[in-house]
């Protein structure tokens, strides 16, 4: 999947810390619901991805690459693609991802915002 298909999707887990103004999770969660998208709020609001009710399409891992590891090794819920934040990978968290052929892409949700937002 690539960025221009994510931003198409509806239903975000952001995982980070969404309650620091300071933070790029933050951010982004604040700038995905005021172009009308649904977002989910994992880390310091929910503390599991298998706590959103609704369907996931993206998870955006904005949070240490082992915190984000760990997260998806428990999610039970099915999602479309990981979006994987800049500073948000390691090598142990891609391998991961490969070597369980989950789909994920690294970029950036402020610049697909920018680039195919739908508003």
């Amino acid at each position: 999947m690539e960025l221009n298909e994510i931003m198409k999707q509806k239903n975000f887990a952001v995982v980070g810390d969404t309650l620091n103004k300071e933070k790029y999770a933050y951010k982004i969660k604040h700038e995905l619901i005021e172009k009308g998208y649904n977002v989910y709020s994992v880390g310091k609001e929910l503390k599991s991805l298998n706590d959103i009710e609704d369907e996931i399409d993206i998870i955006d891992l904005c949070i240490h690459p082992a915190k984000g590891i760990n997260l998806i090794k428990e999610c039970k819920k099915k999602f479309k693609c990981i979006l994987i934040q800049p500073g948000a990978a390691d090598d142990t968290l891609i391998k991961y991802l490969d070597d369980e052929k989950i789909p994920y892409i690294e970029g950036c949700v402020l610049v697909g915002l920018r680039l195919y937002s739908q508003k």
